[in-house]
């Protein structure tokens, strides 16, 4: 069986949203203290004996978060048009930071979504 290690990081940013035809409370402005954990699985280690060093997922995982904080999600893309629930975002968190991560041994495998500390979305690709 080849080998697969899986990296994970947590950061996090703090962002306000609206839930457009959502039937409750949370159609009204509020925001939330996202927690994000990035995983990152590669198939094979560096000559220094790491598969991707975490100050690289870290640093473009906070880039990206940082394009959310303290903002007004509903404002930017691609929520303008889709709402920005936790599954959304949770997608579209996984879809920047594979843009900047993936290689030929290194891929984005999940992005986990910290709503609040009891709640979550997980976010994979996997087949």
């Amino acid at each position: 069986m080849p080998a697969k290690y899986t990296l994970t990081v947590l950061t996090d940013f703090a962002a306000a949203h609206t839930l457009r035809d959502y039937p409750g409370d949370c159609s009204r402005l509020h925001g939330h203290n996202w927690k994000l954990e990035a995983e990152v699985q590669a198939t094979a280690l560096d000559k220094v004996g790491m598969a991707v060093d975490f100050k690289v997922i870290k640093r473009a995982a906070r880039e990206i978060a940082g394009e959310l904080d303290h903002r007004y999600l509903n404002e930017l893309e691609p929520f303008v048009q889709i709402n920005p629930t936790a599954e959304h975002i949770a997608a579209y968190l996984f879809s920047r930071l594979a843009e900047r991560i993936n290689t030929d041994c290194v891929r984005v495998s999940a992005i986990t979504l910290w709503e609040t500390e009891r709640a979550c979305v997980r976010y994979s690709e996997e087949a």
